[in-house]
């Protein structure tokens, strides 16, 4: 347990920051399955909109430090080629 007040705060602030992302990062994964819930039911041009959508959410949190960019750059690439396999 933290005893002085400079690590009583630190303490606070880590566990506020801890929630911010995990509720970042739990709004990534739900546009990820959106997408790839319409490309199982091959809905191409609504998969081809929650792409869209999912990419700005990915792009946003990987900025912010959440998660890193290359983990974005190849969830991005995978989910492209799948809607793309959609022909």
């Amino acid at each position: 347990m933290a005893n002085t007040a400079q690590a009583r705060k630190r303490a606070r602030q880590a566990e506020k920051r801890r929630q911010h992302n995990a509720s970042l990062k739990s709004e990534m994964r739900t546009s990820i399955k959106k997408v790839r819930k319409l490309i199982a039911s091959g809905d191409k041009a609504g998969a081809q909109a929650a792409l869209s959508a999912s990419f700005s959410t990915m792009d946003s949190v990987a900025g912010k430090g959440v998660i890193h960019r290359n983990t974005t750059a190849r969830t991005k690439s995978r989910l492209t080629a799948a809607v793309k396999a959609l022909a």
